[in-house]
């Protein structure tokens, strides 16, 4: 047996459609526990705002937020996956689809970068990134659609040879210029190293990582501890009203390079939209949280 492109096209749809109606039960449960330690009160009228309406936006089938967002996939292919038919070609078939006949209908979020023409379709459309793991026998499908608030303030920038001090200083200084903007309370994902496109590619996967799960290795486990006490200090709060909940946590990841150290950091807004499912040869679908 095989993963067929139909498979592929209707998981795929379906990933982005939950993603939009949903957040994460871990996303929930930060929100409880913001909630028992937020002291400020407008903070915390604003957290329970936004628990609520995520809440209801699951029970009635609505959209959590109007800025669906474009799609952006990151997969993982099993050495042992085997495929059928055009895979890319079903993923795009699939939105396609989707926003056919989506209800409520999607408005046109993607836009052409030098005509700024709004359209459902466009050049690389949906964006998706490709990883090979290990000896699965599938394929591990991530949906984490890009609104403005969680894309307009990722950054790059280019050390060298810095100091683990200079290192956190430019991760606190993205964060300082992105300010309450991006919908806090946010994950933020840092990628350390490599290369420009590889360090980018470590913080948007760092994002996607579960709540609670640190980094293994100690030093940098202690790190994200750090950078996420500071960047609640700021006191930037949820929708930026002020408060100790500005992230639910830093998360970094990092890669060998040579003497230039890029510094990639991104933010997910505070729906932190990530639906995530597996397709196995046998043509099982398994949904993770």
């Amino acid at each position: 047996m095989a993963i067929t492109y139909n498979l592929v096209k209707e998981v795929t749809a379906n990933l982005y459609d939950w993603s939009l109606r949903r957040i994460p039960e871990s996303s929930k449960a930060e929100f409880r526990k913001a909630l028992a330690t937020e002291t400020e009160p407008q903070a915390r009228q604003t957290l329970a705002f936004m628990l609520d309406s995520a809440e209801r936006a699951e029970t009635t089938g609505k959209f959590l937020c109007s800025d669906a967002g474009v799609p952006s996939y990151s997969i993982k292919i099993g050495s042992g996956a085997r495929m059928e038919g055009d895979i890319r070609q079903a993923i795009v078939d699939g939105f396609a689809e989707l926003t056919r006949t989506i209800q409520p209908p999607l408005l046109r979020f993607v836009t052409n970068p030098l005509t700024n023409e709004r359209s459902f379709h466009g050049k690389d459309m949906p964006l998706v990134s490709w990883d090979l793991v290990g000896e699965g026998d599938y394929l591990d499908i991530t949906c984490a659609p890009k609104a403005l608030g969680g894309g307009r303030w990722a950054a790059v920038e280019i050390l060298v040879s810095p100091s683990l001090d200079e290192i956190e200083r430019c991760i606190l200084e993205i964060v300082l210029r992105a300010g309450g903007q991006h919908c806090p309370p946010v994950v933020i994902g840092v990628g350390i190293g490599g290369t420009f496109d590889h360090a980018a590619k470590l913080s948007k996967d760092a994002t996607l990582r579960p709540f609670g799960e640190r980094n293994p290795e100690a030093m940098v486990a202690a790190m994200e501890e750090r950078l996420t006490r500071a960047v609640n200090q700021m006191g930037f709060g949820p929708m930026g009203v002020g408060g100790s909940t500005t992230t639910f946590g830093v998360h970094v990841e990092y890669a060998s390079g040579h003497g230039f150290t890029p510094v990639a950091v991104s933010f997910n807004c505070w729906i932190n939209r990530r639906t995530r499912a597996r397709i196995y040869n046998s043509g099982v679908v398994e949904r993770i949280e």
